[in-house]
């Protein structure tokens, strides 16, 4: 197969029978939803921001230190776009701002302890564990084009994959995404996969033999089989269609177990599969919260426990959540 493949283009040569959920292995699942968890409001994070009337919470990630740092999509200089939460206090606290970036999601690089953010405006930054340092990992076009970087996974050697979200902000809704991969250095940025209808969550499975992309214009979660060296894509399979109305697929997440948690954007709602696709959990705000809330962005699982958080905004501010996940927190399952 050519070193690219289109999600799309797959789908449309029959990969999925109709009706089911196939996953990377060929199993089949079936659109019930066995368990409902209510997670627990853990802090108000952050008000709407005067003149938008809105926040944005997005990629949760523990540092070392045992803190949730997080990112505010939509926040300006001088208020924080990087925050930190100590999990024992429940203090929030500023960690990182600038003038110019955008930033989307965080993760911690596992080669130099930094933390990496994209900036959907076409770059990726990484700052010290302190907040200090600020850099400009990447910036530029890949492949003769502009890239808007929405979310990231990172590979053992530092290596990054990161779902270029281009195209979701043209009503003509052309599927123009793609999965890019970029060297640890940042000396280089190749194509893995386009013609994508808009890709935004990213994440390795347990093995590191594939990556889980979810699409928002599809509420679709494919699968990107990689080869040995992680810098070509050999096969693409559907695990899930998730059919959440006018929600779409955000931000994805993987456990120790090979789950896989989806986020949501239009609906504070996280749905949990298992790696074959088969449905597992529903995660919900509680009856009483939901009002004024409308996506559940991210998680981040804490690693080597189930404690899960959730980045949860709307109207009424930028909350994060907890709950109980189905099995331990992992590096995919903490960032991105």
């Amino acid at each position: 197969m050519n070193r690219r493949t289109s999600v799309s283009a797959v789908a449309l040569a029959g990969a999925l029978v109709a009706g089911a959920l196939a996953g990377p292995s060929g199993a089949v699942a079936h659109p019930q939803w066995p368990r409902e968890i209510i997670a627990e409001q853990v802090v108000k994070a952050t008000s709407p921001h005067p003149g938008l009337n809105m926040t944005l919470l997005e990629g949760p990630t523990f540092g070392a230190d045992g803190d949730l740092y997080f990112v505010d999509v939509v926040a300006s200089s001088p208020a924080p776009k990087v925050l930190r939460l100590d999990a024992a206090s429940r203090e929030v606290s500023g960690f990182f701002t600038d003038s110019a970036g955008s930033y989307t999601s965080a993760q911690w690089s596992p080669v130099d302890g930094r933390l990496y953010l994209t900036d959907y405006q076409g770059t990726i930054r990484s700052v010290a564990a302190d907040g200090s340092d600020p850099r400009t990992v990447f910036a530029g076009a890949v492949e003769g084009s502009p890239m808007n970087p929405d979310d990231l996974a990172f590979d053992p050697e530092g290596n990054m994959y990161v779902t270029d979200l281009t195209g979701y902000l043209d009503p003509a809704k052309e599927p123009v995404g793609r999965v890019v991969r970029i060297a640890a250095d940042g000396s280089s940025a190749t194509v893995l996969a386009d013609e994508l209808a808009a890709p935004n969550g990213i994440s390795f499975d347990r093995r590191y033999r594939g990556l889980y992309v979810s699409t928002l214009w599809e509420n679709r979660i494919s699968y990107l089989a990689l080869d040995r060296s992680r810098t070509s894509v050999l096969a693409t399979s559907i695990v899930a269609e998730v059919d959440d109305g006018p929600a779409e697929t955000d931000s994805n997440a993987v456990d120790a177990a090979g789950n896989i948690y989806q986020a949501t954007h239009g609906e504070p709602v996280i749905r949990v599969f298992s790696r074959h696709g088969r449905p597992l959990a529903t995660v919900r705000v509680p009856a009483a919260d939901r009002a004024g809330l409308t996506s559940a962005t991210n998680i981040a699982i804490r690693p080597g426990t189930k404690k899960a958080y959730v980045t949860i905004s709307g109207d009424a501010g930028g909350f994060i959540y907890s709950f109980d996940a189905l099995a331990k927190g992992i590096r995919q399952s903490n960032g991105g």
